[in-house]
């Protein structure tokens, strides 16, 4: 591994050099000054500093903020001038074709990962200012062997983030040097990583992919100073421990519920809530009988000792791979007539959540998908009222697909519309289940999906009124592919940003869903867009592909 600094501007699609790029998006030959003096890379993040919400000039998290809303407090871009937005520079990078990051911005200074490479990057220029190179890692399989990463975290000046095979990096975020390596998941070679960290107070918090791969889940806690390990919550209980009884033998050892996305925080309850992934095998449950806890879970936790406070499970014993891990929203409203602290969730089996995240207490949970045949509703306690359909040896129709009705892409909410914004997939595949034996370095299906000829599938931007529990509107995407894997952010300019199945990066109205504006990136999405600011200028970013685009106005 190495550690490598570039002054050179780094190249966009076509060759383009990123400031040619800039000058052809318009800016002043002052801007074109500006944007080529040195970049400051005096990082410092407080621990407070990471409670602001909403965020506006800095992006200081995956989701932003704490929240996991993705609600930009900036304005300059909004319903009237996004028309005029241009691409200022694209940022290129060699070693992946699926970038999954969401850039990290502080003052200036953007973090970008990309496989067990990350790159700090001058925010208007999209310049490189350091780039820490590692090797992807040999001998992984599934999600790892993709050797995919969402992001870094930030504290002091100090950046961390996950490798593919789930070590644990700290690095001068001035310099991109490393400060120390932890290797986190040991004992099975099935474990891997794809998330980005989330840093809460002075500790680092993690968690692992592998859930369809036969690995034990967990969520842990280190030191952000030393690398040391403060606590680990295992998501799948060891004989003897409260839910143990839904894994007999040593099937806890290999139960899944992994924790590949990162969670939110409230500082104000000092709660910290992750979600967990579906149990392994996948889609045949002989030998895991009951609910099978923790998969397809929120936990709330507390963040000093990792000690588990509440859980709410989405999907009971699942047969789907119907994983919970898609971002939980943290909002306060009053909700029925009272003020509540509600959690929202779209999860993947196909049903929208309100959940009190004081205490884990249901509140509603409405379906976003006409295509659900695996559940006929959710009864008074949160619990789904299945109808019996299930994976066989023969096959099944089974809707939402293996994909799920909505997947790890980043929700929003806005607090001026009060509305919800994600992704909902409307498709259905057959669902085959065999018994499997749990071999480590082989994935762990117990067995697989097909597609369905013929079978229609339909991706839908929605926007989700909580309180009345109706869909004020619906942007359907048009694209003979009908999924992507494209996130959204919402801003207090009244938009709302997203990739779509067309490779077209876009721009709604957020109380309508009125289409404003789009870009044609070329590429297809498996990202979250961002945004932020540099001397009182908004950009907006996502990754498409291989590369970083940034957009602005003239």
């Amino acid at each position: 591994m190495r550690r490598r600094s570039d002054s050179r501007a780094a190249f966009g699609l076509a060759g383009l050099c990123v400031v040619t790029i800039a000058f052809q998006a318009g800016l002043s030959q002052e801007a074109n000054k500006s944007v080529n003096e040195p970049i400051s890379v005096a990082v410092d993040v407080q621990p407070a500093d990471l409670t602001i919400q909403p965020p506006a000039a800095n992006w200081l998290s995956y989701n932003g903020d704490y929240t996991g809303r993705r609600y930009s407090s900036l304005a300059q871009i909004n319903t009237i001038n996004v028309s005029e937005l241009r691409a200022q520079w694209v940022f290129h990078s060699s070693n992946s074709s699926d970038l999954e990051v969401t850039p990290v911005v502080v003052d200036g200074l953007m973090f970008v990962t990309s496989s067990n490479d990350a790159f700090a990057l001058d925010a208007r220029s999209g310049r490189v200012v350091w780039h820490y190179e590692r090797p992807v890692s040999q001998g992984l399989i599934d999600d790892a062997s993709r050797h995919l990463n969402r992001g870094v975290g930030v504290w002091h000046s100090r950046v961390y983030m996950e490798t593919d095979n789930a070590h644990l990096l700290c690095l001068d975020a001035r310099s991109g040097h490393l400060l120390w390596d932890v290797a986190y998941a040991t004992g099975n070679k099935n474990y891997g990583a794809t998330s980005a960290p989330l840093v809460v107070g002075d500790k680092v918090v993690v968690g692992t992919s592998g859930g369809d791969d036969g690995v034990r889940g967990f969520v842990a806690a280190y030191d952000a100073a030393s690398g040391k390990e403060a606590w680990r919550f295992w998501t799948i209980p060891a004989p003897g421990e409260p839910g143990s009884e839904s894994w007999p033998g040593d099937a806890y050892l290999h139960g899944g519920g992994t924790t590949w996305m990162p969670g939110t925080y409230d500082p104000e309850l000092h709660l910290l809530y992750w979600t967990t992934s579906n149990p392994s095998p996948d889609f045949e449950g002989s030998n895991r009988p009951g609910d099978d806890l923790y998969t397809d879970c929120v936990l709330a936790l507390d963040p000093d000792t990792g000690k588990l406070k509440w859980h709410f499970q989405f999907t009971p014993h699942d047969l789907f791979d119907y994983d919970a891990t898609e971002t939980p929203v943290l909002i306060d409203v009053e909700y029925k007539g009272q003020p509540r602290k509600l959690m929202l969730q779209a999860d993947r089996n196909g049903f929208v959540y309100v959940l009190d995240r004081t205490n884990g207490q249901f509140l509603s949970a409405v379906p976003f998908v006409e295509k659900l045949n695996w559940a006929k509703g959710v009864d008074a306690h949160g619990r789904p009222v299945r109808t019996g359909v299930q994976p066989t040896a023969e096959g099944t129709r089974v809707c939402p697909s293996y994909a799920g009705a909505t997947n790890w892409f980043a929700p929003s909410y806005n607090p001026s519309t009060g509305l919800f914004y994600f992704f909902a997939l409307e498709a259905c595949q057959t669902f085959f289940a065999k018994p499997q034996d749990f071999s480590e370095g082989r994935e762990y299906y117990a067995t697989g999906v097909k597609r369905i000829p013929g079978e229609p599938s339909q991706k839908l931007l929605l926007a989700y009124d909580f309180r009345t529990e109706k869909f004020v509107w619906r942007y359907p995407q048009v694209s003979s592919r009908g999924w992507s894997a494209a996130g959204t952010m919402t801003t207090a300019g009244g938009l709302v940003f997203f990739g779509d199945p067309g490779q077209s990066f876009e721009a709604v109205d957020a109380s309508t869903g009125k289409p404003l504006w789009h870009f044609n990136t070329g590429q297809s999405f498996h990202a979250s867009p961002m945004s932020y600011a540099v001397n009182g200028k908004q950009y907006v970013a996502v990754a498409a592909g291989s590369d970083i685009f940034a957009f602005a106005l003239p």
